[in-house]
């Protein structure tokens, strides 16, 4: 039987959290009725409780048996002194076991304070109320999407004194924004990385970056934006990811291999961020990545943090398709209940990563929300909207239709090229440049060598679309194409060029 996962359209609601349930053991307390009465007891239990030792003193037995005597003589009852005795006992019995049960219901929260979930047992306790995470796992194949899906991932900056996986923990402002959109009708999984300086405005407040919208107004006001930014477009679920988090999920995954292009030194006092890494191919661990994530350059605002953003996740998508990564998934899920902060629910979560390892790598698509940065601005890194020629862009990575909004039609060979030269052979970059001015090919312009040597020519689409590369393979008669924003970032689409060009 295959279960469909459904969204409900622009649905973002905070994560809703379980009530805790205290279980008391049979024995520990008195019973009480749904009306808050005590319940009868029965004649053993008033034996039970009534029984008095047989080794008593006499002379505490008579001193106990004198109160309700001298109640009795003080307040001028006329009742029989025995139907008073009895009064008392009963009475004492009524508040003894108020007494326990007060106490027993009061205990375990006053010890619960310093014990962890694990040694709670909130971890068994929901385990028993969804299927254990190694069934889901086994069966993942049941669950598939129904529809396509819009789902708003952030990284939130480091908060100070906040403690991991506590919700202040994700308080702070969003240092990076993904769109990522996945669609079962044509089998994709497109990614929009939206600049953290991007220009919005938020109700009462007016202008400002949207890195600010989560700490303003949480996931719920991040995600209104973002919609609004893009018009309208549906957001189905978040995603709120930790600095710890993403280091702990790179930790399991036992590291991920990327790319540096160069080496990266920064040091920042107020944040006490330290990075130092090395140009080069390397095998990043959790606060590698993290660090690889972050650094920030001057000059050229957030879009080279973007590209770095982009290629950590490409490596992590591979990572994730790795064999030796699926019998770690359910640790993976229990990383993510503490770290990441989200709406999805587990089987939502198993219809996600099973429709994601069946995706082709041609059909991972990524790209960068179009704009410019402000040359007027006194903050130079303010990234203002360009939605020129963009609705292909909308539709595919968003699903929005915006009437009036036109298409990018220009043919390639009117499209701005880049060429890069990662062949260590000097000479074929001028070859490549003839070869594309004798197709026609006009506005061409060369960027510094890739310092990485490359057997196979890449054609990189930086805007978003496939079809603008597929016809630049035909024209080239090799290449692979990979759609992203990995390329020289002033152009169109850029071709490394590799050790494959004759």
């Amino acid at each position: 039987m295959i279960r469909e996962v459904q969204w409900s359209e622009n649905q973002v609601t905070p994560q809703q959290i379980p009530d805790i349930e205290f279980e008391v053991t049979p024995g520990q307390i008195q019973r009480v009725d749904s009306q808050g009465t005590l319940q009868s007891l029965s004649a053993t239990d008033s034996e039970v409780m009534t029984q008095a030792p047989t080794n008593a003193s006499r002379s505490v037995v008579e001193s106990v048996s004198a109160i309700p005597n001298e109640l009795y003589d003080r307040l001028g009852l006329s009742m029989p002194r025995w139907l008073l005795w009895i009064l008392t006992v009963v009475m004492g019995i009524i508040l003894s076991g108020l007494l326990v049960s007060t106490l027993a219901l009061w205990t375990p929260l006053w010890s619960n304070l310093d014990k962890t979930d694990e040694e709670l047992g909130f971890a068994g306790k929901d385990e028993q109320k969804m299927p254990l995470p190694g069934e889901l796992w086994s069966k993942i194949s049941q669950y598939q999407l129904s529809r396509p899906m819009n789902i708003l991932i952030m990284g939130i900056e480091p908060v100070n004194d906040a403690v991991d996986g506590s919700p202040e923990s994700f308080a702070g402002k969003s240092d990076t924004m993904l769109l990522v959109r996945l669609n079962p009708s044509d089998k994709s999984i497109r990614v929009l990385s939206i600049p953290r300086d991007t220009m919005i405005a938020i109700p009462e407040k007016g202008l400002t970056k949207l890195s600010e919208a989560n700490p303003q107004g949480g996931p719920v006001l991040a995600a209104r934006v973002v919609s609004r930014t893009l018009n309208n477009a549906p957001i189905d679920r978040y995603i709120r990811i930790s600095t710890s988090g993403l280091r702990q999920l790179v930790d399991q995954l036992g590291g991920i291999e990327v790319f540096v292009p160069k080496a990266m030194e920064y040091q920042d006092s107020s944040s006490q961020l330290s990075i130092n890494l090395v140009s080069g191919w390397q095998t990043l661990n959790g606060e590698q990545a993290e660090k690889f994530a972050r650094f920030r350059e001057d000059g050229l605002g957030d879009l080279p943090r973007v590209q770095r953003q982009q290629a950590l996740m490409s490596a992590l998508v591979q990572r994730l398709n790795s064999p030796t990564v699926l019998p770690k998934l359910p640790q993976l899920t229990r990383i993510m209940r503490k770290y990441f902060d989200t709406n999805l629910k587990i089987e939502e979560m198993m219809a996600l990563v099973n429709f994601s390892v069946n995706v082709e790598r041609n059909n991972f698509q990524m790209t960068t929300l179009p704009g410019t940065f402000s040359r007027f601005s006194k903050d130079p890194n303010s990234y203002w909207l360009n939605m020129t020629g963009q609705q292909n862009l909308l539709n595919n990575y968003v699903g929005v239709d915006v009437p009036g909004l036109k298409s990018d039609v220009r043919p390639v060979s009117n499209l701005k090229i880049a060429i890069q030269n990662a062949s260590n052979q000097p000479q074929v970059t001028e070859k490549v440049i003839a070869y594309l001015k004798e197709k026609g090919f006009k506005n061409i312009y060369t960027v510094s060598d890739w310092p990485d040597s490359q057997r196979q020519t890449q054609i990189i689409v930086q805007k978003g679309s496939r079809q603008p590369g597929i016809d630049l393979q035909k024209v080239l008669g090799l290449g692979q194409i990979e759609v992203s924003t990995s390329g020289d970032l002033e152009s169109d689409i850029t071709i490394r060029v590799g050790k494959d060009w004759k």
